[in-house]
C-alpha cells in the first residue's frame, strides 16, 4: 500500500487529534480542557474515545502539567468521591465518553493557568489487545471554566 506524505502533512499541519489517533486504532472526538483560574492547581481533560477493536487507556501526559492522571467519579454511599484509576476498557466500537462527572485524565500541577481559547498538547497512551502501548497525541482546547460536555444533539456538527 502507498501512503502520500501530503496527506500526512496535512493532518500534522492541521493537528487533527482523529487522524493521528487512527494509528493506535482509536478515534478521538472533541478533546477539551476546563479552564482555569489564577493559583488553581488542576484541572480535567475530557474527550469521547472510541476504539474500533478494543483496547485501554493506560495513561496520559502533558507539558501543561506535572502530573496526569485517569480519574472517575462515581457515587458511593451517597457521596460522589473521585479517584485515580490505572486503567480505563474501551470496548470495541463502543464510544467511551470522558467528561465532567465521570472518567476524564486529571491534569496536575498545572505550570500555569489555562483560559479560554488556549489549546493543550495530551498524549494518551492506548494499549491495544496484543498489549502494545502507543501514544496518541492530541490537542484539547480550553473551554470557559463553567463549561460541561454539551447535549448529544450539539455535539453531532
Amino acid at each position: 500500500m502507498k501512503t502520500t506524505p501530503t496527506v500526512v502533512t496535512l493532518a500534522m499541519l492541521l493537528n487533527c487529534s482523529s487522524l493521528a489517533a487512527l494509528a493506535a486504532d482509536v478515534d478521538i472526538k472533541d478533546p477539551w480542557v476546563r479552564g482555569t483560574v489564577s493559583g488553581q492547581q488542576a484541572t480535567g481533560a475530557f474527550m469521547a474515545i472510541t476504539s474500533k477493536s478494543g483496547a485501554v487507556l493506560v495513561g496520559a501526559a502533558s507539558p501543561a502539567a506535572g502530573s496526569t492522571e485517569i480519574h472517575e467519579m462515581k457515587m458511593d454511599g451517597g457521596v460522589m468521591k473521585m479517584r485515580a484509576i490505572p486503567r480505563l476498557e474501551l470496548p470495541a466500537g463502543k464510544p467511551v465518553q470522558l467528561g465532567p462527572g465521570g472518567y476524564h485524565v486529571m491534569l496536575i500541577d498545572l505550570k500555569q493557568p489555562l483560559k479560554k481559547g488556549d489549546m493543550v498538547p495530551l498524549t494518551l497512551q492506548v494499549e491495544s489487545r496484543d498489549k502494545k502501548v502507543e501514544a496518541v497525541d492530541v490537542r484539547a482546547e480550553v473551554r470557559d471554566l463553567t463549561a460541561s460536555t454539551p447535549p448529544a444533539s450539539e455535539r453531532n456538527h
